[in-house]
């Protein structure tokens, strides 16, 4: 299962005992929040493109959505999102429980600007039940993202 690959990477960081499990579904921004007892805005959702022939993976805060003329500016191409079956094979994770962690060779992550308004958040960790609460720094760094880009819209006016 995916949320072995997960645990057994933060292991590495001694950081395996924050992953959270839910007796509850958390596959969606909605339901994540309601297992963690927090506003949706804060959990980090992990989206699925295609770019170039290549899985790009954006975790973006969950009251954000893809402007779609950010983000054809930013990576020259219209958004594609995987299917279902595209996300497990060229990511590694089940829809649901899509993050950035221990995901396949040659994936792409990258962070929206939309998470900087915030001291920690709660991206999923391979399952539809799971997830661990990161600062923005501890994020970024165990994502290995490739860089900070603005590609949502929507989440201004709840700043």
């Amino acid at each position: 299962m995916a949320i072995d690959k997960v645990r057994e990477y933060f292991r590495q960081y001694h950081m395996e005992g924050r992953i959270q499990e839910f007796d509850v579904s958390s596959a969606t921004v909605e339901l994540a929040a309601e297992a963690l007892h927090c506003e949706p805005c804060r959990i980090a959702k992990t989206l699925s493109f295609l770019v170039g022939g290549h899985p790009v993976l954006i975790v973006m805060a969950g009251d954000a959505r893809i402007d779609n003329a950010k983000f054809k500016a930013r990576f020259q191409t219209k958004a594609k999102m995987l299917t279902p079956e595209e996300v497990e094979a060229l990511v590694g994770h089940l829809v649901g429980g899509v993050c950035p962690f221990a995901v396949n060779e040659g994936v792409e992550v990258y962070l929206d600007e939309s998470l900087k308004r915030f001291e920690t958040v709660f991206p999923a960790c391979g399952s539809s039940n799971s997830a661990i609460e990161l600062t923005i720094e501890e994020l970024e760094r165990y994502s290995g993202s490739l860089a900070w880009i603005d590609v949502g819209k929507g989440w201004e006016a709840a700043s």
